[in-house]
């Protein structure tokens, strides 16, 4: 029954995922610039990619299936990631600034993916701390967000972040019941608080270039 919920809680975020690409990708196209098309398409893509992946995996009983869809399932966790730093660092950022940072956590995660295809299962929770270490490395760009993102965005960007963290708790925490389920509610609301960022805060911001 839990693995029930848990595909069930992740095939709804597959098809809002689906929805969002879509909205991300005409609404770039109508009223952004060239880095808002690319960067938005980019983190759409990795939305629904992470989603279908899990959903995938829970789905099947299969343990031979299961264990592929495991690694597809951990390493969408990377691609999302960085992902959803893509229209931040490409729009609000863009410049060296955005491009290095791009470039850092794109780097960390393929690393990441490598790692996962040879130890997926393992170092459990050594793995989430990279997770969310990775995830709060924009921190170190907080300066020039702040002063190019209004600040509902940055709040919003900063609930969806609270929303990951929280929910590593109930990832963790496995003697709770449908504690996996509960982190997939907790995922679910982080991605649409950074939907949130990106989509109204994030499409209006103007690029010469």
């Amino acid at each position: 029954m839990e693995e029930v919920m848990n595909a069930v809680t992740h095939g709804i975020g597959t098809l809002l995922a689906v929805a969002g690409l879509v909205l991300l990708t005409v609404f770039a196209y109508l009223n952004g610039r060239i880095w808002h098309i690319v960067s938005f398409s980019i983190y759409g893509t990795t939305l629904v990619l992470l989603y279908l992946a899990s959903t995938l995996y829970h789905s099947f009983t299969n343990e031979r299936v299961k264990r592929i869809f495991k690694i597809l399932d951990h390493s969408a966790i990377y691609l999302l990631i960085a992902g959803t730093y893509t229209p931040f660092t490409l729009v609000p950022l863009h410049g060296v600034l955005g491009w290095t940072v791009f470039s850092l956590v794109w780097g960390l995660a393929i690393i990441g993916i490598v790692l996962k295809v040879f130890f997926v299962g393992r170092y459990k929770v050594l793995s989430t701390l990279c997770y969310l270490g990775m995830g709060w490395f924009i921190v170190f760009a907080i300066k020039p967000l702040l002063a190019t993102v209004p600040a509902l965005g940055m709040i919003w960007l900063f609930a969806g972040g609270l929303f990951y963290t929280l929910g590593s708790v109930f990832y963790l925490w496995k003697r709770l019941p449908y504690n996996h389920a509960i982190w997939h509610l907790f995922v679910l609301a982080g991605s649409i608080s950074h939907f949130i960022a990106v989509f109204f805060y994030i499409l209006p911001i103007p690029l010469h270039s």
